[in-house]
């Protein structure tokens, strides 16, 4: 195993070495892993084309790395601990030899029905351990896995499907989410309506829902896999080979793939997974995000079972059966540490502290955010409440696109800041330009986020778009990757994530992040949540739109507006006031949490139409009613 950072002077010393000498430092750390095949050269790198390759050359299958390397010294320890989304129905703790075994047994049932090496597969599945089994089996026969949230519509799965021509889908008969039962196989049943491309469907009974199963293409994954052995050979795959695809959205209608591949990305989350969260051996590590997306990925399956960890899953939601329900987990598994989004810590957080006060949280150790900036009150909460002032707070920044985490503290080791990422883990190179392209250097200073130098598990393509994937990623300043977000160095070199470039507004020629004015906003006591952008304005250039869900049980709605600019510009300043505040009902969030600002620009600039894919909106109507009450900003 690599060895884990245990200081601060330790992660000084192991990021100037990668820095320094990045081959030398990676092939340290991929000495560890088991390869069918070594590498011929550790990176061979260019941003221009794009072209990226991380151990050039070598063979190996990720699965071994998590299986055949550890069924000796950790066989019969916890692989994945999954609590159910009724607290009454039973959990399932499964050892790695059991998911070895699960895994082996539906690698060789999807062969069975047809997938080969390089097929896709579509995953459109619950928070149950088939979920993870399916994507560990897809690994280990060389298919590619793309999971869709099993919330997605109809249109937006098919629009996946037909994006990858994907072989086979995988599903559930329903899926339990708090007190509603989603009809998933319906779902999927609509979608194949407009794709042609799969040929089987396996459902998983979960729920027990009526589904209809068309005969030749639809078969239960019980039966699947009835009669079918366990023995299997890991395929062998080359270090550059995709393992998976995940869909993001774009500002135009169609969805990004954004393709990962299997060598770079296996020691990039493994090493991350271990220094960030400082996981010791016997830990019991929970994240709450969805398999469906990036954070699932990296940081419920295969960051922590690369580094032989115990990571629990959780099918449910954070307030059923009430608000409670998070920590009443933590305390039943004596989870060590959690990982979650700000939205939902400031959506438990408005339900005050007495849901937190039956619950002695003593075993948790770190506690991490992911998903977007935090803001500070919800830091302070969080840290205070939850953590109970002892717990240190990982703010990890990373997307879908770098596979795992770049800037964040390591968990007891940085010394941290209230929404601030902090530093840059080994091996990453971030550097601030302004809009000429010019680095911006030393401390103090803010611009756009790029990144210099390659990191392992970087995304590589677009599936089946490489252009669009330089033209998004590496054409806005030559020879860097652009992240698309603004930043902050501070007077200690400390980062801190603004908030999309784009999300950035100029007022009168200051540039302001949305996440900093949100974070002022949210400050008022009455304010429960804000996103902000800018609009067109005559004098300014650029004027400061608010949009808040507020409890307006007592005051008006123009005092309450007033009592927010104050507050504003009592923390930054008048020149960050809102122009113009608009109360609102709800946010357009995607299903993992974030604004999708882009939505809200084109409102605030009375423009309605043409919002672009909408497809990973939780509630698609919140759009509506923002629009049918802009009259109201003020």
């Amino acid at each position: 195993m690599a060895r884990k950072i245990h200081t601060l002077g330790g992660y000084i010393h192991e990021y100037q070495r990668s820095i320094l000498d990045p081959e030398a430092f990676w092939t340290q750390v991929a000495d560890t892993f088991y390869w069918q095949k070594k590498w011929d050269k550790i990176v061979e790198w260019d941003f221009e084309t794009p072209n990226i390759n991380w151990f050039v050359n070598a063979k190996l299958n990720i699965t071994e790395n998590i299986f055949e390397r550890f069924l000796y010294t950790k066989r019969n320890k916890p692989a994945i601990i999954w609590e159910p989304n009724d607290p009454n129905e039973p959990s399932i703790t499964l050892t790695y030899w059991e998911l070895y075994e699960k895994t082996c047994q539906f690698a060789n049932a999807l062969k069975a029905n047809g997938v080969e090496k390089g097929d896709r597969v579509i995953i459109y599945m619950p928070m149950v351990p088939e979920a993870a089994i399916a994507m560990l089996a897809c690994a280990r026969i060389g298919a590619i896995h793309s999971v869709v949230f099993a919330g997605f519509s109809a249109t937006s799965l098919a629009d996946r499907i037909n994006d990858c021509s994907a072989k086979m889908v995988l599903t559930s008969d329903g899926n339990f989410r708090g007190s509603k039962t989603i009809p998933v196989k319906k779902v999927v049943d609509e979608a194949l309506e407009n794709s042609s491309s799969i040929e089987k469907v396996i459902v998983l009974e979960r729920t027990l829902t009526p589904v209809t199963m068309k005969p030749g293409r639809d078969i239960w994954w019980h039966e699947a896999i009835d009669g079918i052995s366990s023995d299997n050979v890991a395929e062998t795959m080359d270090s550059e080979d995709m393992l998976f695809i995940l869909y993001t959205s774009g500002s135009t209608g169609k969805p990004k793939g954004v393709v990962h591949t299997c060598g770079g990305y296996m020691i990039y989350t493994y090493y991350t997974f271990k220094n960030v969260f400082q996981y010791s051996d016997d830990d019991i590590y929970w994240c709450t995000a969805d398999i469906g997306w990036i954070t699932g990925h990296s940081y419920i399956v295969y960051g922590p079972l690369l580094d032989g960890a115990t990571t629990l899953m959780f099918e449910g939601i954070p307030t059923h059966p009430h608000p409670g329900r998070f920590w009443e987990i933590v305390d039943k598994y004596k989870v060590n540490q959690f990982y979650t989004a700000p939205t939902a810590i400031r959506a438990l957080e408005a339900y005050g502290i007495d849901p937190v006060l039956p619950y002695k949280l003593d075993s948790l150790k770190v506690l991490g955010t992911v998903g977007e900036p935090i803001n500070e009150e919800a830091w302070h909460w969080y840290h205070d409440h939850i953590g109970k002032g002892k717990c240190p707070i990982v703010d990890t920044w990373w997307q879908t696109e770098t596979g795992s985490i770049l800037i964040s503290p390591l968990a007891g080791i940085t010394p941290t800041k209230p929404a601030y990422a902090t530093l840059p883990l080994p091996g990453v190179q971030p550097i601030i330009v302004d809009n000429d392209g010019k680095e911006l250097k030393g401390n103090s200073v803010e611009g756009n986020l790029c990144i210099k130098f390659p990191w392992p598990s970087m995304l590589r393509t677009l599936y089946g778009d490489h252009d669009r994937c330089r033209q998004t990623y590496f054409s806005s300043f030559k020879g860097l990757y652009f992240t698309g977000d603004g930043v902050k160095r501070d007077e200690d070199g400390y980062y801190r994530i603004l908030g999309r470039v784009d999300d950035v507004i100029n007022v009168s020629g200051h540039r302001m992040g949305t996440a900093e004015v949100e974070n002022a906003i949210n400050e008022h006591p009455k304010v429960i949540e804000s996103a902000v952008v800018g609009y067109p304005h005559p004098i300014k250039g650029q004027g400061i739109y608010a949009f808040a869900i507020c409890d307006m049980s007592d005051r008006s709605e123009a005092n309450l507006k007033n009592e927010i600019r104050v507050t504003v510009t009592n923390i930054i300043g008048p020149i960050a006031k809102p122009d113009l505040i608009q109360i609102v009902p709800g946010l357009p969030k995607t299903r993992s949490g974030k604004i999708m600002r882009r939505i809200l620009r084109k409102i605030a600039s009375g423009d309605s139409d043409n919002f672009g894919d909408t497809s990973t909106l939780l509630d698609p109507d919140v759009v509506d009613k923002i629009i049918a009450d802009t009259d109201s900003a003020s």
